[in-house]
Protein backbone atom coordinates (compact mmCIF):
# COMPACT_ATOMS: atom_id res chain seq x y z
CA UNK A 1 0.00 0.00 0.00
CA UNK A 2 1.33 3.40 -0.97
CA UNK A 3 1.87 5.89 1.81
CA UNK A 4 -0.47 8.88 1.58
CA UNK A 5 0.61 12.40 2.41
CA UNK A 6 -1.32 14.50 4.92
CA UNK A 7 -2.83 16.55 2.10
CA UNK A 8 -3.99 13.39 0.33
CA UNK A 9 -5.57 12.09 3.55
CA UNK A 10 -7.40 15.41 4.05
CA UNK A 11 -8.69 15.26 0.47
CA UNK A 12 -9.90 11.70 1.06
CA UNK A 13 -11.74 12.78 4.25
CA UNK A 14 -13.40 15.65 2.38
CA UNK A 15 -15.11 13.13 0.12
CA UNK A 16 -16.60 11.07 2.97
CA UNK A 17 -20.05 11.61 4.41
CA UNK A 18 -20.43 12.32 8.13
CA UNK A 19 -21.67 8.77 8.67
CA UNK A 20 -18.64 7.35 6.92
CA UNK A 21 -16.35 9.62 8.98
CA UNK A 22 -18.03 8.47 12.18
CA UNK A 23 -17.52 4.83 11.23
CA UNK A 24 -13.89 5.62 10.39
CA UNK A 25 -13.32 7.20 13.81
CA UNK A 26 -14.79 4.16 15.57
CA UNK A 27 -12.66 1.77 13.54
CA UNK A 28 -9.58 3.96 14.12
CA UNK A 29 -10.19 3.91 17.88
CA UNK A 30 -10.60 0.14 17.89
CA UNK A 31 -7.60 -0.57 15.70
CA UNK A 32 -5.15 1.73 17.49
CA UNK A 33 -6.68 1.52 20.99
CA UNK A 34 -7.05 5.30 21.31
CA UNK A 35 -9.87 7.60 22.41
CA UNK A 36 -11.97 9.95 20.28
CA UNK A 37 -10.04 12.94 21.62
CA UNK A 38 -6.96 11.79 19.72
CA UNK A 39 -8.88 10.91 16.56
CA UNK A 40 -11.03 14.05 16.72
CA UNK A 41 -8.10 16.15 15.54
CA UNK A 42 -7.97 14.12 12.32
CA UNK A 43 -11.72 14.31 11.79
CA UNK A 44 -11.96 18.01 12.69
CA UNK A 45 -9.47 18.82 9.94
CA UNK A 46 -12.06 17.93 7.31
CA UNK A 47 -14.50 20.76 6.49
CA UNK A 48 -18.05 19.90 7.45
CA UNK A 49 -16.86 17.24 9.87
CA UNK A 50 -17.30 19.36 13.00
CA UNK A 51 -20.66 17.73 13.84
CA UNK A 52 -19.04 14.29 13.83
CA UNK A 53 -16.31 15.48 16.19
CA UNK A 54 -18.89 17.12 18.43
CA UNK A 55 -20.89 13.91 18.56
CA UNK A 56 -17.83 12.08 19.85
CA UNK A 57 -17.44 14.49 22.79
CA UNK A 58 -20.65 14.08 24.74
CA UNK A 59 -21.69 17.05 26.86
CA UNK A 60 -25.29 16.08 27.59
CA UNK A 61 -26.14 13.04 29.68
CA UNK A 62 -29.26 11.11 30.68
CA UNK A 63 -29.61 9.77 34.22
CA UNK A 64 -31.51 6.46 34.06
CA UNK A 65 -32.96 4.73 37.10
CA UNK A 66 -32.25 1.04 36.57
CA UNK A 67 -33.91 -0.13 39.80
CA UNK A 68 -34.96 1.26 43.17
CA UNK A 69 -33.21 -1.45 45.16
CA UNK A 70 -34.33 -2.39 48.67
CA UNK A 71 -34.90 1.15 49.94
CA UNK A 72 -37.72 2.23 47.64
CA UNK A 73 -39.10 4.94 49.95
CA UNK A 74 -35.70 6.64 50.31
CA UNK A 75 -35.23 6.49 46.54
CA UNK A 76 -38.64 8.10 45.99
CA UNK A 77 -37.65 10.95 48.34
CA UNK A 78 -34.38 11.51 46.48
CA UNK A 79 -36.14 11.35 43.10
CA UNK A 80 -38.44 14.15 44.26
CA UNK A 81 -35.36 16.14 45.26
CA UNK A 82 -33.45 15.49 42.03
CA UNK A 83 -36.32 15.89 39.56
CA UNK A 84 -37.95 19.25 40.16
CA UNK A 85 -41.72 19.59 40.14
CA UNK A 86 -42.60 16.01 41.03
CA UNK A 87 -45.24 15.20 43.58
CA UNK A 88 -45.14 12.09 45.72
CA UNK A 89 -47.45 10.17 43.38
CA UNK A 90 -45.45 11.07 40.26
CA UNK A 91 -42.14 10.19 41.93
CA UNK A 92 -43.55 6.83 43.10
CA UNK A 93 -44.83 6.04 39.59
CA UNK A 94 -41.47 7.00 38.10
CA UNK A 95 -39.56 4.75 40.52
CA UNK A 96 -41.94 1.84 39.94
CA UNK A 97 -41.57 2.21 36.15
CA UNK A 98 -37.80 1.54 36.31
CA UNK A 99 -35.80 1.37 34.15
CA UNK A 100 -36.76 4.95 33.40
CA UNK A 101 -34.90 8.16 32.53
CA UNK A 102 -35.01 10.62 35.43
CA UNK A 103 -33.01 13.47 33.92
CA UNK A 104 -32.37 14.04 30.25
CA UNK A 105 -29.75 16.19 28.53
CA UNK A 106 -28.07 17.50 31.68
CA UNK A 107 -24.40 18.41 32.04
CA UNK A 108 -21.90 15.95 33.43
CA UNK A 109 -21.71 17.56 36.89
CA UNK A 110 -25.49 17.47 37.39
CA UNK A 111 -25.64 13.87 36.18
CA UNK A 112 -22.86 12.77 38.53
CA UNK A 113 -24.43 14.62 41.49
CA UNK A 114 -27.83 13.01 40.86
CA UNK A 115 -26.22 9.59 40.46
CA UNK A 116 -24.34 9.99 43.74
CA UNK A 117 -27.48 11.00 45.67
CA UNK A 118 -29.60 8.23 44.19
CA UNK A 119 -27.00 5.52 44.73
CA UNK A 120 -26.57 6.68 48.33
CA UNK A 121 -30.33 6.07 48.75
CA UNK A 122 -29.94 2.53 47.36
CA UNK A 123 -30.91 2.95 43.70
CA UNK A 124 -29.05 1.53 40.72
CA UNK A 125 -28.29 4.30 38.23
CA UNK A 126 -26.86 4.42 34.73
CA UNK A 127 -25.58 7.53 32.98
CA UNK A 128 -25.93 7.48 29.20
Amino acid sequence: MAKLSTAELIDAFKELTLLELSEFVKEFETTFDVTAAAAAAVVAAAPGAAPAAAAEEQDEFDVVLESAGDKKIQVIKVVREVVSGLGLKEAKELVEAAPKALLEKVDKEAAEAAKEKLEAAGAKIAIK
